[in-house]
């Protein structure tokens, strides 16, 4: 008998910590390092960090390395030295865009380039999926399962963290009841909740689709400025009350409404893209100036839900063909493209020619 926690829940609890500005420890064959989120750090545990007889460094991504001009020597990101005098206010400044053109200049910064990084790049991993900047105040630690234990850390070995990371949790359907809404009486909402500590998903049924046939089908994820609050930025709610009034019409179809608000990066993360865009930034620009790519969606998720409630084939409600390639490469067969091109104004123009020009949309 055992009630020692999962890898799985290692993790789930390593993010809260990592939200709430507690330091986890993260172990490997090479050593071990102490890190913390930069988002949330505080100057009291900056001073602790600096007690520690171990250099400190801040991860970031290469996409913000970029725009700070320091060096990824480890290819998708950098460990970029802490100055001695460097303060919360330093430290913020690398890793939060906000002020970058108010204070362009941040260095020089000197990153490091000897030593094994592959620990902060699962901090970094950490940082995103608490939905956090991807940042990370490191420090490296002589014996990290006796600091853990001593300091009531969570621990986490990147043996084991690495490899779960690469998959999305397994969804497990938690309750499904009737929900007549305005499109269709007939209708039916699913619950999906994943093992590994995430968000939920959710499905809604129109009538009752033919398993045996393709089915008209959106992935969309959720968008609380567009769906619930008509945003004018982008196509979002549009596009949902479009989705599920063509369902309607037509008497059946699976709309699946994805937690992954902002490409994948959270709602705070997205207003931060957002007041880079009012600086002059497209889309795509201040997903990379916040160190992010320029969408971190896992639409294996969508794939994953539809084959649970046993359907094999869609007609798939998109513009974009990222969708289309994962669901053929996940086993749901995509017997047609069904374009869904509503919701253009004013405010959204740029964006939308971003999204048809950067990122292949079919518009």
């Amino acid at each position: 008998m055992s009630f020692a926690p999962h890898i799985s829940e290692l993790l789930a609890r390593a993010r809260a910590d990592l939200r709430m500005g507690l330091p986890i420890v993260l172990n490997g064959p090479d050593g071990a390092i102490l890190a913390i989120s930069a988002e949330v750090l505080t100057a009291e545990r900056l001073a602790d960090l600096r007690e520690l007889d171990s250099e400190a460094t801040l991860a970031i991504t290469s996409r913000r390395a970029e725009t700070l001009k320091a060096r990824p020597y480890d290819g998708d990101l950098a460990r970029v030295i802490l100055p001695q005098d460097a303060d919360l206010a330093w430290i913020e400044s690398v890793a939060n865009p906000a002020d970058d053109l108010r204070m362009p200049l941040k260095g020089p910064l000197v990153s490091a380039r000897s030593g094994n990084a592959n620990l902060h790049r699962l901090a970094i991993k950490m940082a995103k999926s608490a939905r956090l900047l991807p940042a990370a105040v490191t420090v490296e630690l002589p014996r990290g399962q006796e600091f853990a234990a001593r300091h009531g850390l969570t621990l986490i070995e990147h043996a084991d963290a690495a490899p779960h990371l690469l998959q999305p949790g397994t969804l497990h359907e938690v309750v499904s009841a009737r929900l007549p809404i305005e499109v269709s009486e007939a209708s039916r909402l699913y619950i999906y909740r994943p093992d590994d500590g995430g968000e939920e998903h959710y499905a809604i049924e129109i009538g009752r689709p033919d398993r045996a046939k393709p089915v008209l089908a959106r992935l969309h994820s959720a968008c609380f400025t567009g769906d619930v609050m008509g945003s004018l930025k982008c196509d979002c709610g549009p596009q949902l009350r479009g989705a599920l009034a063509q369902m309607g019409a037509e008497g059946t179809g699976v709309l699946l409404y994805l937690n992954q608000e902002g490409r994948g990066i959270g709602l705070a993360n997205k207003m931060r893209a957002y007041s880079l865009q009012d600086q002059g930034f497209d889309t795509v620009e201040a997903n990379h100036r916040l160190g992010f790519e320029d969408d971190e969606r896992d639409f294996r998720l969508g794939s994953d839900i539809l084959k649970k409630m046993g359907f094999s084939s869609v007609r798939l409600l998109t513009n974009n063909p990222n969708k289309l390639a994962m669901m053929m490469k996940n086993g749901v067969h995509v017997a047609e493209r069904v374009p869904l091109k509503v919701g253009e104004t004013a405010f959204n123009k740029g964006y939308l020619a971003t999204k048809a020009r950067k990122s292949g949309h079919l518009l």
